[in-house]
């Protein structure tokens, strides 16, 4: 039996841990994100609990009293499934074979924390999964496995991620710590030519600009649902889109024009086609679109301005 570190969150951590016991493997401790006020409990950080293993919870990993808290010594490996802190080189290294961590991409391209974001935005085709040996740079460390995954036409961040890599993660993530723990993984070196940074997906990447093509205003809307949520302006309202699908329709009408509301959704003209949304986020809640345009008195003819950043 091993005994393994695990660090991660929400359901993808808890499964992974799950996975972990399941194989008859222990765990030393499990390290999650501090609690966030009125949230319910991380599912992970509950697993845990139930099942008598130890939590951390810093906000921080930094420093000789981290490191002691953690205790990643006492781990033969040490796994990163889904994080979002920094884990400093000192904790990666320090249990008997190294640490593993899960990426949402084929790395070397799309490192950083927004990954299937920026797939999905410059209408990448084929994505992955891959499990590396993590050190102290961003997503940089040498490469245990890779799987390869198609994203859909319609894809967006969120369905291609609970539909598509969730469970391959996962299962790609247990495979690897079995070919760590066995001795039979073989690390490769990352291919630093090929390697691109994007940075978080904020609102600042999000505006939507009715005067691009059709497929790339496609691609930029559901890359960004659900967040941080493509916007664009109904005079001063903020508007934020989702569920987008292209339609066939030729149209004359100038880019961002309302062509139909149904209960199919709200079609907004673009360059050279239009997309279809099926919920509008107005006012801070999340609409089936025909109600969002009535909620902001939108009417077939109307024109959304291209996005703008929201006032602080």
């Amino acid at each position: 039996m091993a005994k393994i570190l695990v660090f991660g969150q929400a359901q993808f951590g808890q499964r992974v841990f799950e996975g972990v016991l399941a194989r008859g493997h222990g765990v030393t401790a499990v390290c999650v994100p501090p609690d966030g006020a009125g949230r319910p409990p991380d599912p992970l950080k509950a697993a845990a609990l139930e099942k008598g293993v130890r939590v951390v919870q810093r906000k921080s990993y930094r420093g000789a009293e981290a490191e002691a808290e953690v205790a990643p010594g006492a781990a033969d490996a040490g796994v990163l499934a889904y994080v979002t802190q920094i884990v400093p080189g000192n904790i990666l290294e320090a249990p008997r074979l190294g640490s593993i961590c899960f990426h949402p991409s084929l790395l070397p391209a799309y490192r950083g924390g927004s990954a299937i974001n920026w797939q999905i935005i410059n209408g990448e085709k084929t994505g992955g999964v891959t499990l590396f040996r993590p050190d102290d740079g961003i997503d940089t460390g040498p490469v245990y496995l890779q799987k390869t995954i198609t994203i859909g036409a319609d894809d967006s961040a969120g369905s291609y991620y609970y539909g598509r890599v969730f469970e391959a993660g996962i299962a790609a993530t247990l495979e690897s710590i079995e070919l760590v723990l066995s001795g039979r993984a073989v690390a490769r070196e990352q291919e630093e030519a090929l390697a691109t940074y994007e940075p978080l997906c904020r609102d600042e990447h999000a505006v939507v600009d009715w005067g691009r093509g059709v497929q790339q205003v496609h691609d930029l809307i559901r890359g960004c649902d659900p967040s941080p949520g493509a916007h664009c302006r109904s005079g001063d309202a903020m508007v934020r889109m989702y569920g987008s699908r292209v339609t066939s329709r030729l149209h004359r009408a100038e880019p961002g024009t309302v062509l139909a509301i149904s209960e199919a959704g709200v079609e907004i003209a673009t360059a050279g086609g239009s997309v279809l949304l099926a919920k509008l986020g107005v006012g801070g809640k999340k609409l089936a679109a025909a109600e969002g345009a009535g909620a902001l008195g939108l009417q077939v003819g109307a024109r959304l301005a291209a996005g703008t950043l929201p006032r602080a």
